[in-house]
């Protein structure tokens, strides 16, 4: 069975900034590679979503509603409802990661 990925709003601009950023930073044919290579994380999460990993930050908190998937150094955040996977997050790793979840996971729960 196929599952539909779906990007919440958030995880649209979080794409979208990402790509600015490593236009402006490197290069369009980096910028397009990335691109890419998130795409092709969207389309194993269609395949077998249950394959991500609890996100550590979330799991000592106790809660596991959502789970990621990594292209280093991103982290893609998604939740599994019935045939459906939300997006919510897609940013690099490198952040400040327990309070970006608190404020854009924990209103969703």
């Amino acid at each position: 069975m196929a599952f539909i990925v779906l990007l919440t709003e958030d995880a649209v601009k979080d794409l979208s900034d990402l790509y600015t950023y490593i236009l402006k930073h490197d290069s369009p044919k980096k910028a397009e590679y990335v691109l890419d290579q998130i795409e092709k994380k969207f389309v194993s999460l269609s395949e077998l979503p249950e394959r991500g990993v609890f996100p550590k930050e979330l799991l000592s908190l106790g809660i596991r509603d959502f789970r990621e998937i990594f292209f280093k150094p991103y982290r893609i955040i998604y939740r599994i409802d019935n045939e459906n996977v939300y997006v919510y997050l897609i940013v690099d790793g490198r952040r400040d990661m327990q309070t970006l979840l608190q404020q854009r996971l924990l209103g969703v729960l």
